[in-house]
């Protein structure tokens, strides 16, 4: 039996699950038959999206908040967060009836604050502080300790963990066969800490894996590393799932129970929510979608096996929809985008378009300014290519005709400048 019951005991997770009966829904555990078929398996997902406040962060929210002695809720509550932390939270509050105050980075999107607003009701106040996570974190502790309030936090607290594993009881009891593999998504780790733990007791056999976002692998490092580590340049893309350091606690528990950890690209990511919404009409947000994109790494190894993915949460901005299908076309090598040096001369794009092109490809970024005194000016172009095989013989035809200046997609730092 692992040692790291002592952190996270079954009987507490039972207790906690009956607490929870009439907060939290019981969410479907539902076969994804596209999935399924593709890769040979039996891919069934665990649909957390569909909770109240589209996330399982409710779970360990309301746990940690009915935790507190009745002097502590009169006093309040106060956590920091960017998305389904915060929303957690606030509606945690509203069926309390207690005060809290969630403090939350300046440039998060109005939508996300208005969920807060939306679930909180009066009992929530909002603070826009800082420009990162971290500066609103700080800010809030800073508050908890001068008002006296308790501090919620989004993943290194015991009762948080409890009430994510609540999750792995609810698998296990609706499961009509047993779990070969189990896919996680981490972020700070709480919900992977909650559900390895249960499964390497209850389900000892099962594959547990964890899955981060390529740009953020903060359980990777640090179990790599054994020993908890920080993250200076992180990816924030997946921000349900970005984070520079998991919780102290998480990561004692997780280097013991996850079988393995993964990482998955930002750009597979992105194709996996188009995927999900174009194919089954499921809207997830993009730590909702790693436990499914990271399938195609698994696809051998999964053939025939009864395979369980967490979609996690569903709080997608739609202004982000846009920056999504960008960056899933760049990740499947569909678009490119280059600095392309036209001679200024009448019919050289016509030159472009009829030679260098293929037919069913497409221009969708142009950016060109003509210079009188110059032989040639340089374009920003990006190119979306029917067959993504073709970018070879396309960039050896414009080198020929002299049109080729610099292939950006390789270049991050001037990829961000110009487009």
């Amino acid at each position: 039996m692992s040692t790291l019951i002592k952190y996270v005991n079954l009987s507490e997770v039972e207790k906690t699950a009956s607490l929870l009966r009439d907060v939290v829904l019981k969410t479907p555990l539902q076969k994804n038959q596209y999935l399924s078929e593709k890769y040979g398996a039996n891919v069934i997902f665990k649909r957390e999206d569909l909770q109240e406040v589209r996330s399982y962060k409710i779970r360990g929210a309301y746990n940690k908040i009915a935790s507190l002695t009745a002097v502590e809720l009169k006093q309040g509550v106060v956590c920091a967060s960017a998305g389904n932390h915060a929303q957690g939270v606030a509606y945690s509050c509203f069926v309390k009836k207690i005060k809290g105050v969630i403090f939350m980075p300046a440039p998060t999107p109005n939508q996300k604050i208005e969920q807060v607003k939306m679930f909180g009701g009066d009992y929530v106040d909002v603070v826009l502080t800082g420009d990162t996570f971290d500066d609103a974190s700080q800010s809030a502790i800073a508050y908890c300790n001068n008002h006296n309030m308790s501090f919620v936090h989004p993943f290194n607290d015991i009762k948080v963990i409890e009430g994510q594993a609540t999750i792995a009881l609810e698998i296990l009891e609706e499961s009509k066969a047993p779990i070969d593999y189990l896919f996680l998504p981490v972020g700070g780790g709480g919900v992977s800490a909650g559900i390895s733990s249960i499964f390497k007791e209850l389900s000892a056999s099962t594959k547990v894996i964890g899955v981060e976002p390529q740009g953020a692998p903060s359980m990777s490092t640090s179990i790599k590393n054994g020993v908890n580590t920080k993250i200076e340049d992180i990816n924030k893309f997946v921000d349900g799932a970005s984070v520079q350091k998991v919780g102290d606690l998480n990561f004692e528990i997780c280097k013991e129970n996850l079988d393995e950890m993964v990482t998955v690209h930002e750009g597979k990511v992105c194709q996996t929510i188009l995927d999900l919404y174009n194919k089954n009409a499921i809207v997830v947000e993009p730590a909702g979608a790693l436990t499914t994109a990271v399938l195609e790494q698994y696809q051998e190894e999964i053939k025939g096996k009864n395979v369980v993915c967490l979609i996690s949460g569903s709080n997608n901005d739609i202004t982000r929809t846009e920056e999504i299908k960008e960056r899933a076309l760049l990740h499947s090598g569909h678009k490119h985008y280059f600095i392309i040096r036209f001679p200024q001369r009448a019919g050289a794009l016509r030159e472009f378009l009829s030679d260098i092109l293929g037919p069913n490809d497409d221009i969708t970024h142009f950016e060109y300014s003509k210079k009188h005194n110059r032989n040639s000016g340089p374009a920003v172009v990006g190119l979306e290519l029917f067959d993504p095989k073709d970018i070879e013989t396309l960039m050896e035809k414009m080198k020929a005709k002299k049109f080729f200046g610099e292939y950006l997609n390789n270049n991050p730092d001037l990829f961000q400048i110009l487009v």
